[in-house]
């Protein structure tokens, strides 16, 4: 595997080789977010697939990507598109869009192995084979579809010989090493039971029709693909515990809510309870979510819930819990107690006032402004168009929300966005290598829209790209520790979040004014430990584990 052009550290060998980064911005300069996308060369828009019969797959989609597809070290971007749906028409693939190194990226869909016509969803990257290279995972309506990463931005079809079979109407899915036998494993979320066959009539003023909610369908189960090795997969749903037919999941986050070393997963499911998925350690899961306090919302009913993230906002040292749902309920902020509980900070918080009237499909935790502290990003947008007609202060097209962390579990709202939109994936990542995270944001029936952060890099940074031995080759699942004078930082590598999409696997950590990470600690899913001391700022450095 190339070294992807981040700094090659292992047990006891330190690295300060800083790596092209541009200079910082002023630390009086604030943080924009820059519309880049036509600059870019990224040029997409998503194909829905309406007819004028409002069918409910029409309002989910799409995910997108960032991740290294050719192995050069630089991100590359993956959007998922959908197809016509009852009439004939221009066929419609996903995009991929190869970085150029200088701000810019080509399209190069065809021939990729990628350019193959389905009803896209959502999508999830990971190495399941463990070859160095990123496979891809996409979700669709009608049957979802393995590519195995063949190198050079080539991708092949696989999905008949793994085994995995999944025809139910997917949304979002992760890769995990749920069994940590070094092998990742695949959790796919499934949403409800619905073909053009069984597609039923709603409507918002009596008279013409619109799409109905979820509550109209039934739910199904999602699934879990245990990883055999040799690029197969068997379904382990049942006995692991986790089949569900009531269920309508759109979300999944892989956390270890309860620091036991074991992948647990959270569950967003549509106007249904949310799962908190406990990994018992013999191949089996059960479902905690009711008495964590994460199932319901306050008022004891199941709420619409979405995209979800997990992550150490507060450097409690227990990942925290943010879900999107849809409008008048509010973002949920769900905070680790600790003792297996937790507690819903959103009402109580600016964020509940600020994103009460949204409805939120991706959103993510992450640093924009690298002060150490993990921001949140949520993306917005309806599912009906006339929604303005039956409730005048709900829009359709919304604005992206972000909240800024002011420290101690605290978080205000930014006016860092000023276009509208019909959002639904999003996902982050370093593109144009400077140090700070940029966002990616997919809309439903529309185009997809880059944002290049501009002034996150007045503070220092680390990216560190973990590669695992015994472990499994992408190190999801393992555990950084980052400590500098600020403090102490911890970070997960995890798989899915968000909504239908995939951010960069690599963790960036931000340091502040702190030109040196003092101590970095790494607990591997094998039970290996790692540790360095005294790793220089602004640079982006590999680990690999020790054999």
């Amino acid at each position: 595997m190339k070294a992807s052009r981040f700094t090659i550290v292992s047990l006891g060998l330190l690295a300060a080789l800083v790596c092209g980064s541009r200079p910082a911005t002023p630390a009086s300069e604030p943080v924009r977010f820059t519309d880049v996308t036509s600059a870019a060369g990224i040029h997409f828009t998503h194909n829905a697939g309406r007819s004028g019969k409002k069918w409910l797959p029409e309002t989910m989609g799409p995910g997108c990507a960032f991740f290294d597809a050719d192995g050069d070290g630089w991100l590359d971007i993956l959007l998922i598109n959908g197809k016509n749906l009852a009439s004939r028409g221009k066929p419609a693939t996903a995009a991929l869009y190869r970085n150029n190194h200088d701000g810019t990226f080509t399209d190069i869909t065809r021939g990729s192995g990628l350019d193959i016509e389905i009803y896209g969803i959502g999508v999830t990257i990971g190495d399941y084979d463990n070859d160095g290279r990123d496979d891809v995972y996409i979700t669709a309506l009608g049957g979802d579809h393995l590519f195995h990463n063949e190198g050079g931005g080539h991708f092949k079809d696989v999905t008949r010989a793994s085994g995995i079979a999944n025809s139910a109407f997917a949304s979002s899915a992760a890769w995990l090493d749920y069994d940590r036998d070094g092998k990742l494993d695949l959790f796919v979320a499934n949403y409800v039971q619905w073909s053009p066959e069984k597609d039923l009539w709603c409507s918002l003023d009596g008279a013409t029709k619109s799409y109905c909610t979820p509550e109209s369908y039934k739910g199904t189960s999602s699934k879990l693909y245990r990883n055999l090795g040799g690029g197969k997969f068997e379904d382990v749903t049942e006995p692991a515990g986790l089949a569900d037919p009531s269920s309508k999941s759109l979300g999944v986050a892989v956390l270890d809510y309860n620091s036991d070393g074991w992948p647990d997963l959270f569950v967003a499911n549509d106007t249904q309870p949310n799962k908190l998925y406990r990994n018992l350690k013999n191949g089996r899961f059960q479902d905690e979510g009711l008495m964590a306090g994460v199932a319901f919302g306050e008022d004891g009913v199941a709420r619409g819930a979405m995209g979800v993230d997990a992550a150490d906002y507060d450097r409690s040292g227990r990942e925290h819990l943010i879900v999107g749902n849809f409008t008048n309920q509010m973002l949920a902020l769900y905070h680790n107690e600790g003792n297996g509980l937790f507690v819903d900070e959103a009402p109580r918080s600016p964020i509940g006032r600020a994103s009460l009237l949204s409805l939120t499909f991706g959103l993510f935790f992450f640093d924009y402004d690298l002060d150490g502290y993990p921001d949140i990003f949520a993306a917005n947008g309806h599912i009906e168009e006339q929604i303005s007609r039956v409730q005048p202060k709900i829009r359709y097209d919304e604005l992206p929300l972000l909240f800024h962390n002011t420290t101690h579990g605290k978080f205000e709202p930014v006016p860092a966005f000023t276009r509208t939109m019909v959002a639904r994936g999003a996902a982050y990542g370093d593109f144009d290598r400077d140090g700070d995270l940029d966002v990616l944001i997919a809309t439903n029936n529309g185009p997809a829209f880059l944002y290049r952060n501009d002034g996150g890099n007045s503070n220092h940074w680390l990216q560190l790209r973990l590669v695992g031995v015994k472990s499994n080759r992408d190190g999801i699942g393992a555990v950084v520790r980052v400590t500098s004078a600020g403090g102490t930082q911890t970070q997960t590598v995890h798989s899915g979040s968000s909504y239908c999409s995939a951010s960069d696997l690599a963790l960036t950590f931000g340091l502040g004014r702190d030109p040196v990470a003092s101590s970095i600690e790494i607990e591997w899913p094998s039970g290996a430990r790692q540790s360095m001391r005294d790793l220089k700022a602004d640079q982006r450095v590999e680990i690999r584990e020790s054999p």
